[in-house]
């Protein structure tokens, strides 16, 4: 790349959308070239079949990051980055216990080790992730200001669907009527966080019932959690104080959807 030369990178798990162009858009204007990573990270999957059944389509991906004018593409084996006897992992507490955390035991460490590990091959001086994966982009800021590292993360916004429903690889599973289902979470988070601005008295329970009626939900989906959070610490909030954080996990069928909302003073 170049002796003094700054490096943006994007690292993906492939299966690329038009979120993933943006953080790498964003990337090329801000930094003279830019790497994207593909690799879908085992350690970070719970079931080994959901780490199999992962949508890969590397060419596709590659044609994609060829339009986008990308300098360099990684594309590391699993052999590569966890050879014979690996035993080091990379654990951010706190943040981690919540949310995502309390249902996916293990993920956030597969992630941190994941992207510690690229960015030391990479060595970029900046790395993009979008804020729709909101409990990643904290565990990822925490650990490279409590490791040291020279890298600043910027956190870019959530690109969603004309409907509301926030980009992500696995929308591609959604039938036509799950699909219509999904774009209520977003309609009912901007709601919920509406009522809090209007009603600042409210109690944190009042918001998760006007989640859970907000939704347009059928038989076998299902909300796997609704929490208001404080944005930085991701500490569960008993009463409403501004700036908070609306964070939803929610099944759509066999489907497992995230979102959330940052609410601040000045959100409308």
């Amino acid at each position: 790349m170049g002796r003094n030369k700054r490096i943006g990178f994007v690292p993906t798990m492939g299966d690329l959308h038009a979120g993933h162009l943006s953080l790498i858009r964003r990337s090329k204007k801000e930094n003279d070239s830019t790497v994207v990573s593909i690799f879908v990270n085992p350690l970070q999957f719970n079931q080994k079949k959901d780490y199999q059944s992962y949508h890969r389509d590397t060419r596709a991906d590659l044609s994609a990051l060829r339009k986008e004018g990308v300098d360099m593409v990684f594309l590391p084996s699993d052999q590569e980055l966890y050879p014979d006897r690996f035993q080091t992992t990379v654990n951010v507490e706190g943040l981690t216990q919540g949310l995502c955390g309390a249902f996916r035991p293990g993920h956030f460490r597969g992630v941190a080790t994941v992207v510690l590990k690229l960015f030391q091959i990479v060595q970029p001086a900046r790395a993009y992730f979008g804020q729709k994966d909101y409990q990643q982009l904290k565990v990822i800021e925490k650990m490279v200001h409590d490791l040291n590292l020279p890298i600043e993360i910027v956190a870019c916004p959530t690109v969603r669907e004309k409907d509301g429903l926030a980009l992500s690889s696995r929308n591609r599973r959604l039938s036509i009527s799950e699909h219509k289902r999904a774009s209520s979470i977003y309609a009912t988070l901007r709601s919920v966080a509406l009522f809090a601005q209007s009603h600042p008295a409210s109690a944190v329970t009042s918001l998760r019932q006007l989640f859970y009626e907000g939704l347009d939900l059928s038989k076998g989906d299902r909300v796997e959690y609704f929490e208001v959070v404080h944005p930085d610490t991701l500490t569960t909030l008993k009463k409403i104080q501004t700036p908070f954080l609306l964070a939803a996990a929610v099944w759509i069928g066999k489907t497992r959807l995230i979102d959330n909302l940052l609410v601040n003073r000045n959100s409308k």
